[in-house]
């Protein structure tokens, strides 16, 4: 196995469990040994149902199928979007457990083996399903997970307790066990993250969340006078959050030309200060005037793409598109994925807020983590005034597939000019 690293080997070797894990940092080399082991199970594995579960198909493709291309292109078979690939010539089903149908597909299965991408987000009562359907003599499990909450389900009932699961092999990755990745990238990769990111994702250890949330947030180096806003080459999206008596509020996101994000202005109503609710009808009527209206310093008749709004907030969504709103789309509401996203631009320097923003502003210092969900072993922010922060993460996080490429080249730009 050539270009492998010691612990990539030692994992493919040993893993020979009823259930195989691979957890640690971010980029350490795990989902390739991983994969490498699951691709020759798949040949060599019992007569049966096999499956590939992660938090959507697009997830699964990305993080499994597409890396077994890189290994080799006749690894895999796969149409885009179907829900069945084959691996080394075995038919494999796709399962999204983001869905909460999901369990009830797991159910309907008898499987020979599964591949769990993240394991951590996969709901406890889908994966205690999943371990009763690998009933065909010699099944196996093999999974991936970077470290989450020190009281996380996966650690409190697996992990911590692998001297009575004889038949459980774990395998401990840092970045230091990648040997792709050059000396430069890992600290790269180091600045991204701050704070609970950086001791989960870099350090790789299960660490509880507590306190702020966006804990590099600095008002002195974060904001910018509007008018100062640089040209931009698309304002991408509006983020929307809806409230009936809490506040609704829009954020406005932007691609600057300098390659980084800005957002750029804010649309907001709080009943506690106007004295008066409005209708989804005076929603809609205010929202989509404030769309048309100039935005940039510079530019002012660049609009807005989309209106991207809280997926809960249907009955708004309807009197959109009932109005005339054709820019209308549901937003990505995983809220853990969107606050370490943000996390991490802020850390960058590749987000920036307009003082227009208010909300965004006001909302961001006091932003903290839920201690009693923390007890739990979940990541969940406490609802309090975060209204602006939603309206921004559905903006960013969903619109992710547009911007990403400028920012990653921003990045490695900046870290070239530093080097």
């Amino acid at each position: 196995m050539p270009g492998l690293s010691t612990a990539q080997r030692a994992s493919i070797l040993e893993s020979t469990g009823a259930v195989n894990g691979w957890e640690g940092s971010i980029r350490s080399g795990k989902t390739i040994a991983s994969l490498i082991r699951f691709s020759e199970y798949a040949m060599a594995s019992p007569e049966g149902h096999l499956a590939i579960l992660g938090w959507t198909l697009t997830t699964i493709q990305r993080n499994v199928l597409d890396p077994l291309v890189n290994l080799h292109p006749s690894i895999v078979r796969h149409t885009r979007g179907s829900n069945v690939a084959w691996i080394m010539g075995r038919e494999v089903q796709l399962v999204g457990f983001s869905d909460k149908r999901s369990e009830a597909v797991i159910r309907g299965l008898t499987l020979a083996g599964a591949y769990v991408d993240e394991a951590t987000l996969m709901p406890e009562q889908t994966f205690v399903q999943l371990l009763g359907r690998l009933s065909i003599p010699g099944a196996t499990l093999f999974f991936t997970t970077n470290p989450d909450s020190q009281s996380h389900w996966l650690r409190r009932r697996y992990l911590n307790r692998l001297d009575a699961l004889p038949d459980w092999r774990i395998f401990h990755f840092t970045m230091d066990d990648n040997p792709a990745l050059s000396a430069e990238y890992v600290e790269a990769k180091k600045r991204e993250f701050t704070g609970l990111w950086y001791r989960r994702f870099i350090l790789g250890e299960w660490v509880s969340a507590e306190g702020a949330i966006y804990d590099s947030w600095d008002p002195a180096q974060h904001v910018i006078p509007w008018e100062t806003l640089p040209r931009m080459r698309r304002l991408l999206a509006a983020g929307m959050d809806y409230g009936t008596t809490n506040p609704s509020s829009a954020v406005l996101l932007g691609l600057g030309e300098d390659d980084t994000l800005y957002l750029v202005d804010e649309w907001r109503h709080d009943p506690s200060v106007t004295g008066r609710r409005l209708t989804d009808a005076q929603i809609s009527a205010q929202v989509r005037d404030w769309l048309h209206e100039p935005h940039l310093p510079d530019q002012p008749d660049l609009t807005p793409e989309w209106l991207i709004l809280d997926p809960a907030a249907a009955s708004l969504k309807v009197q959109m598109r009932l109005d005339g709103e054709r820019r209308v789309m549901d937003g990505n509401n995983h809220v853990a994925y969107g606050i370490r996203t943000v996390a991490s631009l802020l850390t960058l320097g590749a987000l920036h807020i307009s003082d227009r923003c208010t909300g965004v502003i006001e909302e961001a210092p006091s932003y903290a983590w839920d201690p009693k969900a923390t007890e739990k072993g979940e990541d969940k922010p406490l609802k309090v005034a975060d209204h602006s922060l939603d309206a921004m993460r559905y903006a960013i996080t969903t619109t992710e597939t547009v911007w990403r490429p400028w920012i990653d080249e921003w990045t490695r730009r900046s870290q070239d000019a530093a080097a």
